[in-house]
């Protein structure tokens, strides 16, 4: 006697799967995303090429200005850079996410036994790949161009991952216009229009005191600053303050917002 599912059961079923099983699928869409990345590798052009040329860019033009030398720079500039360069990348998240929306892939992934959850868990694991490799070449740049790091290699290490994970959760909000926005390029300039200021208009390139007063209390209060402070101070010092708390803190509050309200928006357009 063949088996009778009434329309819409497979759906319910598909929301009612289990923890391990929605890990397991999530994994799954995150090698599906890593396998995308090596058949068009120039997808890492963006992580690749753009510390390096941002590293030599403002390191020769600004570090003579700005620190008397370009050694000097340094230390400054490459904190900034790698702040600048991996929270950039987390844009990706949101623009992959609502190409793949608008090409049908996710209609094909609703036809599957997976959890509906999983392709946007896998697509936010996936990325993580890539603000490794922008953090991983920026600190290999500053250490070719000279840049010896004060606090030793486990807090550069430790400096890495803050960066990572604040990135990580910044990637929720590009996901969440990825879910919402009708093309992949509004995605992206809307993005754009939030990023830029945030981090052009921080302490990432120049010292706060040489920027007009009116614009010193934006700087400072800037999350991005705060995150470019706690990453200096493990690099250089080698030291955890308040900078490194207030940036994790805002991190959680961002995933804490936009985690729900991106996957209640998913799972309506899914």
């Amino acid at each position: 006697m063949s088996t009778f599912i009434k329309p819409g059961a497979e759906r319910q079923l598909k929301n009612h799967t289990s923890f391990g099983q929605s890990v397991r699928n999530s994994l799954t869409m995150a090698y599906r995303g890593l396998l995308k990345i090596k058949r068009t590798p120039e997808q890492l052009f963006d992580v690749t090429l753009q510390p390096i040329i941002f590293t030599l860019m403002f390191t020769y033009i600004f570090g003579g200005a700005i620190s008397g030398d370009i050694h000097n720079y340094l230390p400054v500039i490459i904190p900034g850079i790698l702040v600048q360069t991996v929270i950039t990348t987390s844009i990706v998240t949101g623009v992959q996410l609502r190409e793949d929306m608008e090409k049908g892939v996710f209609d094909r992934f609703k036809s599957l036994p997976i959890s509906r959850i999983a392709p946007l868990a896998g697509a936010l694991l996936a990325d993580t790949v890539r603000y490794t490799i922008a953090t991983v070449l920026t600190f290999a740049m500053g250490y070719v161009m000279g840049l010896r790091p004060e606090g030793g290699f486990g807090h550069v290490v430790m400096a890495g991952v803050l960066v990572i994970i604040c990135s990580w959760a910044i990637s929720w909000i590009f996901a969440f216009f990825g879910v919402i926005a009708r093309t992949a390029s509004s995605v992206q300039g809307i993005s754009m229009i939030v990023l830029f200021p945030l981090t052009f208009l921080s302490n990432a390139f120049v010292p706060v005191d040489t920027m007009p007063d009116w614009l010193q209390w934006f700087v400072k209060m800037n999350p991005i600053s705060h995150l470019v402070t706690a990453v200096r101070n493990l690099v250089n010092l080698g030291t955890i303050g308040s900078d490194l708390v207030y940036s994790l803190v805002g991190a959680a509050v961002i995933v804490a917002v936009f985690a729900p309200i991106t996957v209640r928006a998913y799972m309506r357009r899914t």
